[in-house]
């Protein structure tokens, strides 16, 4: 594939908002079970167009800050929230190398970022900045039965990852970098117009981003008995 025409590429050229699974309503449903107040500090790692990094801030009034590794989503993302005057701020930087002190947050969310990402590296730099007590929240795709190899290289040839995690194996991941209590949840999709996600076009966009996005979809359709996604809550000591 060329290099170019990446997933992630599509998503940004597309400002697609919500585009991990479930949407911007299961980030809702998720966040409204968490004890959020306006003292709580918040990474919104891998933050995209800046859909929940706005959300939290409007809906709890904390300090939230949204970093991506990926120049246009920033730049989409500083768009967002400028307007709107809220307690958020957005930085460029790498979930491998946060830019940010030891034990800063008390929450760190991450829709469907880390498979993107040197998992160990990334999941051991979450740990690192949060506070004890701290939480983790991840929504992550998942294998959930075998799948033949020829199937799985095309699968993370498409979306540009190494490697596809069983739970278990999520579930390992996370002991590994320290965290001491681990909840997995598994949701249904459920579609409808409240996780149809937002869009922010840039201007001009190339045809194919289009034409992998209705890749994706398709994709979707075919993987969803292979593929499917858990919620993982991570606690620190």
């Amino acid at each position: 594939m060329d290099r170019e025409y990446t997933y992630l590429n599509c998503l940004a050229e597309l400002g697609v908002g919500g585009a991990h699974p479930g949407g911007f309503k299961l980030t809702q449903d998720i966040l409204s079970t968490e004890h959020i107040g306006k003292k709580t500090t918040v990474l919104d790692a891998g933050c995209g167009t800046g859909q929940t990094a706005a959300y939290v801030a409007q809906q709890y009034g904390c300090q939230v800050t949204g970093l991506d590794h990926h120049q246009l989503m920033v730049e989409k993302a500083r768009k967002r929230v400028r307007p709107l005057g809220l307690p958020v701020q957005i930085v460029y930087g790498n979930t491998e190398a946060l830019p940010f002190a030891d034990r800063q947050f008390d929450l760190v969310l991450s829709e469907s970022v880390i498979v993107f990402t040197d998992m160990p590296t990334t999941v051991q730099e979450f740990r690192r900045v949060l506070k004890p007590g701290g939480c983790l929240i991840a929504i992550e795709m998942v294998l959930e039965q075998p799948v033949s190899p020829q199937k799985l290289a095309h699968i993370k040839d498409f979306y540009g990852v190494s490697q596809i995690l069983t739970e278990e194996q999520w579930v390992q991941l996370f002991q590994k970098a320290g965290f001491q209590s681990i909840h997995s949840e598994k949701y249904d999709l459920q579609f409808g117009v409240q996780n149809v996600p937002d869009f922010s076009l840039s201007e001009d966009v190339d045809v194919k981003y289009f034409e992998m996005l209705e890749h994706h979809m398709i994709m979707f359709e075919s993987t969803k008995e292979i593929l499917g996604f858990r919620v993982f809550r991570c606690k620190t000591v």
